[in-house]
């Protein structure tokens, strides 16, 4: 594993439970509003931490925790997750895992596996302007088959959006939430331009939060459930 920061505790990633977040290196996608540019771009790559130094905290904290979040960068891009997972769920850590749904098989094993205790996955964008907003060329039969493993798995998950103004509008919002039909949980999350992968998205402007609560009431009329982070 690529560990690229280790956050050691955290009362809000995962719902429910007091948590560490670690945060692993390397992502195939080039979203330009990253929060996360050092885990991205491998030009602002820092030292790694090592699996050793991170199990070993773990087990420190056992009592003290109840789960373990993985995030990145795109964590099933790690090709040893899956042993590593085993190793912190033996110590009775619950696991989420943060996903862009870009490699649905290994989402699926990790399922199947019983590995994973929640599943959040940011969905970009509708369909059509995936590969513009993320940056690269993306299959988006991938990102549909991770949709309906996730919403099928019966496991606990979210689906979440980041709404950044240049990129997204209402209709984009609704199109997104067709594709969600049946989930349990869909968050927007305000883009703020405090750091990114493109400089040019420092400049952009955010939705207010009156424009937040519109889309909610626009997105609750599809019958998912919504909330703005």
């Amino acid at each position: 594993m690529k560990i690229g920061g280790l956050q050691k505790v955290s009362l809000i990633d995962y719902p429910g439970r007091i948590c560490a977040i670690i945060f692993t290196q390397g992502c195939n996608f080039r979203c330009p509003y990253c929060h996360n540019p050092e885990l991205v771009d491998p030009e602002r790559f820092g030292p790694v931490f090592s699996e050793k130094e991170v199990l070993s905290f773990l087990k420190q904290r056992i009592g003290k925790l109840d789960a373990v979040s993985i995030t990145g960068g795109e964590p099933t891009l790690q090709h040893d997750l899956e042993g590593f997972i085993e190793t912190v769920r033996e110590m009775g850590y619950s696991i989420k895992i943060d996903t862009n749904g870009s490699l649905p098989d290994v989402v699926e094993r990790l399922i199947k596996r019983n590995l994973v205790d929640f599943l959040a996955m940011d969905v970009k964008g509708p369909l059509e302007k995936y590969s513009r907003i993320v940056g690269v060329d993306v299959n988006v039969k991938d990102i549909q088959r991770s949709i309906s493993l996730i919403k099928d798995s019966g496991i606990e998950h979210e689906f979440r959006t980041t709404v950044v103004r240049s990129l997204l509008d209402l209709n984009d919002l609704l199109a997104i939430a067709k594709l969600l039909k049946n989930a349990k949980s869909y968050v927007l999350q305000s883009f703020v331009p405090v750091k990114t992968l493109k400089s040019a998205f420092l400049k952009e402007k955010t939705y207010s939060p009156a424009e937040f609560s519109f889309f909610r009431q626009e997105i609750e009329k599809e019958g998912l459930p919504v909330y703005v982070r």
